[in-house]
């Protein structure tokens, strides 16, 4: 599914963005933290009073996601290094670790479509990279 490339660089960035579709059809986008689950290969998020947020609300309404972790490790030449992954999502209650005001609530993302673009190619000019999309 991922590739060793793809789980080194989520593993290094601490934020991604959620893309979550609200009850009247528009996006919400949020910053969010998130973790890369080997057992379920999913993309988990976790947060503050999670099961309260509107994201969590827009998952359990409509399955539909898509997360985006980004960079730019470079300035000269400026080098950007992207991993959008779309699929499934589900929301999640008593899957995480309650602690404080963290609720155990979880927004877990099965891919179906991942995207990257430089994560995996860091000796080819910038502007000669060539995304790799792929259904999985």
């Amino acid at each position: 599914m991922f590739s060793e490339a793809e789980l080194d660089f989520l593993a290094t960035q601490p934020l991604g963005r959620l893309a979550t579709a609200q009850p009247n059809g528009t996006l919400q986008v949020s910053p969010v933290g998130y973790a890369y689950n080997p057992e379920t290969r999913t993309i988990d998020i976790t947060g503050y009073e999670l099961a309260k947020s509107k994201k969590f609300r827009n998952v359990a309404a409509n399955g539909q996601a898509a997360f985006v972790v980004d960079d730019m490790p470079s300035q000269d030449p400026p080098r950007i290094r992207c991993l959008e992954i779309r699929g499934r999502a589900e929301a999640l209650t008593g899957a995480g670790t309650a602690d404080g005001h963290f609720d155990g609530a979880v927004i877990r993302i099965h891919p179906s479509r991942i995207i990257s673009l430089g994560v995996d190619d860091p000796d080819h000019d910038p502007l000669d990279l060539v995304p790799h999309n792929r259904n999985v």
